[in-house]
């Protein structure tokens, strides 16, 4: 796993190079120039956010006693990532001073001021859709951890579930068992008393049998 991990790195670094090269070149174009190489960095970061998922997904197969290094590894990529995109999202709107001038012409600082003012603008909506995109995050955070949440919930009511059907398993063959043990008692007292008559029984008939054999004895000797 680590080194599917490591094989992960490999690629972000060398695509996160490629970018960052790119992004200084963006303001130096123009025209369609430009408008190809943002759409090829943009592509190339969609390369990159797939890397960080890939990671993520290898990082949670990797055992829990290794994954700090990991998950620390993957963090700062990911604060890589984020300044890629904010860089990425400035160069667009940026134009180097060959190319203002190019655009602008000589003595244009009105239409200069203009392009400065839209620039501002321009950043400022950045700005706040980082903010938004950030919001978004945190959200979407919070909805996995409520559906993490949820899911051990479940997790814990089926297993609290389970042991309370062992429990009442448990207690119907104790009641059971302490049914056969009161039958089986009954039985060994029904027995006990059996024996205890049966040998008063066997107690009275010796005695009449030896008082017999002693009036025979008597009645004999007088008649004699």
């Amino acid at each position: 796993m680590s080194s599917d991990f490591e094989a992960y790195e490999q690629d972000f670094g060398t695509l996160t190079a490629e970018i960052t090269n790119k992004i200084g070149r963006i303001p130096k174009l123009a025209g369609e120039e430009k408008t190809q190489l943002v759409l090829n960095v943009d592509k190339q970061l969609e390369e990159v956010r797939e890397l960080l998922e890939q990671m993520d997904l290898e990082i949670r197969e990797i055992p829990i006693q290794s994954r700090g290094m990991y998950n620390s590894r993957l963090k700062s990529y990911k604060q890589e990532m984020e300044k890629l995109e904010k860089d990425f999202k400035r160069s667009r709107i940026a134009y180097s001073d060959e190319v203002r001038n190019e655009l602008l012409g000589d003595g244009a600082s009105s239409s200069e001021s203009q392009l400065i003012k839209l620039r501002e603008e321009r950043a400022h909506l950045l700005d706040n859709t980082e903010r938004l995109e950030r919001s978004s995050r945190r959200l979407e955070a919070g909805y996995q951890i409520a559906v993490e949440t949820e899911q051990v919930g479940q997790e814990i009511l089926t297993n609290l579930h389970i042991d309370r059907e062992k429990i009442q398993r448990s207690r119907d063959r104790l009641r059971e068992t302490d049914a056969n043990l009161g039958k089986s008692s009954r039985i060994l007292t029904g027995m006990l008393r059996r024996i205890i008559q049966n040998r008063i029984l066997v107690f009275i008939l010796g005695a009449i049998l030896l008082l017999t054999i002693v009036l025979a004895i008597y009645f004999n000797l007088r008649g004699q």
